[in-house]
């Protein structure tokens, strides 16, 4: 037993060790090396959530200088089909979309929603008027049931405050007590040993 926990501390010691002389000594530095130029690519696929049903496809080319045309296209939900043409050079990415209209209309109110609107613009204005005048807010009146429970809740507090004094006074009054009875220890280091 004394061997495995010689050998143990050993292996623990050894694996602790600092390793550093034997580490290249430029580890901690990275040299940037530029990436290569872009070469010219082209990639395309279609796709389907089934064997025999396309719903998404999508084709690529690079030009080799940075410049990237692209297009592609899906069945969405609503069993649409959607469709972006896009190039990507170094002014940025810029999509041409197909068949989006239905998501870039700007939804109409109803006569409800108008008519809300209207009634919350008037109910706007109306509060601005009256706060810019310096009218008051009408705060809520408190009723009696609130104003006995505030009654209740203020005695109890006063009660409990008068209880945590009378308690902290009579801690303080044991403390002088016996602080007042109490010897101090003079312990000589001498006669200990």
């Amino acid at each position: 037993m004394k061997g495995v926990i010689i050998t143990l501390v050993a292996l623990l010691g050894v694996s602790l060790a600092d390793v550093s002389h034997i580490l290249p000594h430029n580890i901690g530095t990275t040299t940037t090396t530029p990436p290569p130029p872009p070469s010219p690519y082209s990639f395309q696929y279609a796709a389907g959530r089934y064997p025999g049903h396309i719903d998404r496809v999508h084709q690529e080319a690079g030009d080799g200088v940075g410049t990237v045309h692209g297009m592609y296209s899906y069945l969405d939900p609503k069993f649409k089909v959607r469709t972006v043409e896009y190039t990507a050079d170094q002014n940025g990415f810029h999509p041409l979309l197909t068949n989006f209209e239905d998501t870039q209309a700007v939804p109409v109110d109803s006569e409800a929603v108008q008519l809300a609107k209207q009634k919350h613009q008037a109910l706007y204005e109306h509060i601005a008027n009256a706060h810019a005048q310096g009218v008051p807010a009408n705060a809520p009146a408190e009723s009696a049931s609130v104003l006995r429970a505030k009654e209740r809740h203020l005695h109890l507090f006063a009660k409990i405050a008068d209880q945590h004094a009378a308690i902290a006074a009579e801690r303080e009054a044991e403390r002088l007590a016996f602080e007042a009875t109490s010897v101090a220890n003079h312990v000589d280091e001498q006669q200990i040993y």
